[in-house]
């Protein structure tokens, strides 16, 4: 469920935030700053200080990305929920932009996100998300349903805005 929620953030949201904003370029630029970023960013001190400034390239351009998912989700979703759990919830995440999209998106859809994950063989305790029961199968098949209908929203938006500026 954080998978489909971030994911939806970061490989379609903020690239339609790109197109509208800036064009082809922009969309090839936040591609390859999120391709980056997953492939080096914060990863090992190898490849810390190119790691880090693709980390933090990919931080800038989805600032205003992750915000407007947050809100699609919480307007999507159980909104009161959705962003109160963003508002208490997403400055204890350690992303800047995941924090905002996966507590929303926890909130929207009901459930509780984050708690003990492994991370290259590691085990990591992370701050909880959301509010209700943990994230099951079910939740993700929701989250995916709550990523389609904002994407649907989206394109309608942008289809009336072109159309509004012809």
């Amino acid at each position: 469920t954080e998978s489909v929620l971030e994911d939806g953030r970061g490989a379609v949201f903020a690239a339609l935030v790109w197109v509208v904003v800036a064009g082809a370029p922009g969309v090839v630029l936040c591609r390859l700053s999120h391709t980056l970023d997953a492939m080096w960013g914060d990863r090992n001190e190898r490849f810390e200080r190119f790691g880090g400034c693709a980390a933090r390239i990919e931080d800038g351009l989805n600032y205003i990305p992750a915000r407007l998912v947050a809100l699609t989700y919480a307007l999507l979703g159980k909104t009161r929920l959705a962003l109160a759990c963003w508002r208490k919830q997403a400055p204890l995440w350690d992303s800047p932009n995941a924090g905002p999209v996966m507590a929303a998106g926890a909130g929207a859809l009901g459930v509780e996100l984050g708690g003990p994950a492994v991370y290259h063989g590691e085990l990591h305790e992370r701050p909880r998300l959301g509010e209700g029961p943990m994230a099951d199968a079910d939740a993700i098949e929701r989250g995916w349903n709550l990523v389609q209908r904002g994407v649907w929203l989206w394109v309608l938006l942008i289809c009336v805005g072109a159309y509004l500026n012809a």
